[in-house]
């Protein structure tokens, strides 16, 4: 428009008049346009009134509908909250029945069970077996960990209630019962063993015109102890029962086993002192009427390899002992020994059969003894772990105590004194208790064994060692093993004291002024001691304190011998010296005892040497002129004059040489020797046979010095033709002659 108008901008008003007129122009046309139109207008306008009513009558229809859809939508919320609500009554039903049938099932106590409990019948195996089902059911039912808030349940507090007086009752019952059992059979143990030990005692000790060894043979009562595996039997049906009263009751279980241990020891006390008595009767049996004289050591070979066979026989019994232990897995003063067990008494005496037989016999009733005490003591040891369950390390034990407020059961801890020993010792303490008299009946027969003869400690020695050393290699810890234990030190004492009595013996020996000395009885005794020893020790685990104790004696018998030689005035030191010693190196050498090696070495060491300072001695100088002379020629020599010139001193020439040689004709050094010969025998003892020695080294002494004579003569004399008036063969046909001649 403004193209058109270029003036526009020139002049504006021009412009806008111009745009006035046209726009009445274009109003004008259209309101005549409007004017022409308006049938089409009413048309219009009727068609919208139709319209108009059209959307009132839909409006309407959509008022109904929307209250239609609103009654379905409270209707849906109304469902919808009705299907959660429903949806959560059944989950809590669900949880419901969970709890009611956990209750049930763990809360709830078959009538069975009750019953059992009540009134079941605790004698018979079925009724043993019902007890025992209903006992762990009801610890079930009692130990079941509640939820909280189950506590405040009626039902619950009844059901507790309800176990609290089963558990009580069936306890009393329980108890009562075992305490029965107890009683019944301690009476009925004691009854069986009156019997025969009684019977046995008098026998023994009251018929008139018996002496006590043929009434022992008449009435030969066996050296055994009862066997109470039948009353463990019966007992250890009661076993799970007893836990469960450990478990529930501790009380009631304390009691228990303070019932049973009062009775078993009152019963093994009695049977134990029978046994013994009848041990030792039988021990007693092995000395010799009474007399004070108690069995001997054998001197005869044949009766040391009976002894010994009888020794290594009894080792059968001590097997048995020991397969018995697997299947288990399980003091007298030195005034009241017997003179007759001395190393002086054993060098003089000479044993008999009877000797060896009491020696065998002691050693079998001593190993029966301890063959006898060991099983027993395992199998009861055995018992109490099975039957009052004490075989584990205990764990502080959770225990049901009733609450005096209301009667309910609620766990709480049992006071930790109960368990501040562990069940080990608990076991300990209860053997302890039960065998209490074992180790001092044991100590006892000991010491009569001790006073029988004192030489018993060795066989002792070594049964205890073996039993000890079985009973640890089972259970260091066990009662047998630290009884056994505490009695070996006993045993050992009275071993060591053996052989100081030995020894102090040795020290206060005398011997006779008016005869010979020969070989000393506390020598021959060693021998003795030596030969049982080694056969009794054969073997043995306690080989190192023989050992020990052959060393202290061998050293006793060397200072010993020494100090009789040198106070000996009717036989020579060196005699006495030289047999003794010759006889310790011979029993040294056919023994073989390694630890007296060093020993028998000096013994032949001091032998040689005594032997051969009595042959100088008393060979002496047999041509004491002859001596005389060349210990002058020999003098010249070692005063520088060449020996070839010692014919021209005028003391020593060859007419004084022929002169002195003279003297000694062969009759007079045959009569001589045959003097010299008298006199050995008369020193030496017949028991040790060194006559012949003696007399072959006296002959060797003499040759020598009649060599040396002739030497002399030959480098002093050279070429004068002197000689003695007898030759060498000359010489050994004298002694030769003198010994068979005697």
């Amino acid at each position: 428009m403004m193209e058109v108008c270029e003036y526009a901008i020139s002049n504006a008003e021009a412009f806008a008049e111009k745009l006035s007129r046209e726009l009445q122009v274009l109003d004008g046309a259209n309101i005549q346009s409007i004017m022409a139109s308006e049938k089409q207008v009413n048309t219009l306008m009727q068609l919208l009134d139709q319209a108009l009513a059209e959307v009132d009558t839909i409006e309407g229809k959509l008022l109904s509908y929307e209250e239609m859809l609103q009654s379905v939508k409270e209707q849906m919320d109304q469902i919808s909250q009705s299907n959660r609500l429903i949806q959560i009554s059944n989950t809590n039903n669900g949880k419901l029945l969970d709890e009611i049938q956990f209750l049930v099932n763990y809360m709830d106590l078959s009538k069975g069970h009750i019953k059992a409990l009540q009134e079941g019948d605790l004698s018979s195996p079925k009724g043993i077996e019902a007890c025992i089902n209903a006992s762990e059911a009801l610890s079930q039912c009692m130990n079941v960990a509640l939820k909280p808030g189950h506590d405040k349940l009626m039902a619950i507090k009844q059901q507790q209630h309800l176990f609290s007086e089963l558990r009580d009752t069936f306890a009393r019952r329980l108890t009562n019962h075992l305490n029965n059992v107890f009683v019944h059979q301690f009476n009925h143990f004691s009854h069986f063993k009156m019997t025969i030990p009684q019977f046995y005692r008098s026998s023994c000790l009251s018929l008139p015109g018996h002496d006590q060894s043929s009434t022992l043979a008449q009435h030969t009562a066996e050296l055994t102890l009862p066997k109470h595996s039948p009353l463990h039997r019966d007992l250890l049906r009661y076993a799970k029962l007893m836990e469960w009263l450990k478990n529930t009751q501790r009380e009631k279980y304390e009691g228990l086993s303070r019932t049973y241990m009062d009775y078993m020891t009152r019963l093994y006390e009695r049977e134990i002192k029978d046994f013994f008595e009848v041990a030792k009767i039988k021990m007693a049996g092995t000395s010799k009427d009474g007399k004070g004289k108690f069995a001997t050591l054998p001197r005869k070979e044949s009766a040391l390899k009976q002894e010994t066979e009888s020794l290594h026989g009894s080792s059968g019994k001590l097997t048995g002992s020991t397969s018995s232990l697997n299947k288990l897995a399980v003091s007298s003063s030195n005034s009241r020994r017997s003179q007759s067990s001395s190393l002086l008494d054993m060098g003089n005496m000479s044993a008999s059969d009877l000797d060896v037989a009491d020696r065998t016999r002691f050693d079998k009733i001593f190993e029966q003894v301890l063959s006898e005490l060991e099983p027993l003591c395992l199998a009861e040891q055995d018992f109490i772990s099975k039957f009052f369950k004490l075989q584990q390390i205990p764990t502080l034990a959770q225990g049901e105590n009733m609450d005096d407020s209301d009667g309910l059961m609620h766990s709480k801890p049992v006071s930790e004194h109960r368990h501040s020993i562990s069940e080990k010792d608990m076991v300990r303490m209860m053997m302890n208790k039960i065998f209490q008299s074992i180790e001092t009946e044991l100590n006892s027969l000991i010491a009569l064994g001790d006073k029988i003869d004192s030489f018993n400690s060795l066989y002792m020695l070594v049964k205890m060692s073996h039993h000890v050393w079985t009973a640890e290699n089972v259970d260091p810890a066990s009662y047998l093993s630290t009884t056994l234990g505490n009695v070996l030190v006993t045993v050992k004492r009275n071993f060591d004291k053996c052989i100081s009595a030995q020894i102090r013996q040795m020290e206060e020996v005398k011997i006779s002024k008016k005869s010979k000395v020969g070989i000393l009885p506390f020598v021959t005794g060693f021998e003795e001691f030596a030969k049982l020893a080694e056969a009794i020790f054969r073997n043995a685990e306690r080989r190192g304190d023989l050992d020990k104790a052959y060393i202290k004696l061998m050293r006793a018998v060397f200072n010993n011998v020494e100090k009789v030689a040198n106070e000996s005035q009717k036989t020579p030191r060196d005699v006495v010296m030289m047999e003794n010693f010759h006889h310790i190196f011979s029993t040294l050498s056919s023994l073989k005892i390694s630890c007296l090696e060093a020993e028998r070495k000096e013994a032949k060491q001091k032998y040689t040497e005594h032997l051969q300072s009595y042959v100088i001695n008393s060979l002496g100088q047999p041509l004491e002129k002859l001596n005389h002379f060349f210990e002058g020629v020999e003098a010249r020599v070692a005063q520088g004059v060449r020996e070839e010139e010692v014919s021209y001193q005028l003391a020593f020439n060859k007419q004084e040489l022929r002169k002195v040689i003279k003297e000694y004709p062969g009759k007079e050094v045959k009569k001589g020797l045959d003097n010299l010969y008298r006199k050995v025998d008369k020193h030496l003892c017949d028991e040790e046979s060194l006559l012949q020695v003696v007399w072959h080294s006296m002959q060797d002494e003499f040759i020598r010095q009649y060599k040396h004579f002739e030497g002399l003569i030959n480098r002093c004399y050279p070429g004068s033709g002197i000689t003695m008036e007898f030759t060498i063969q000359d010489m050994l046909e004298y002694f030769s002659s003198i010994a068979q001649s005697h």
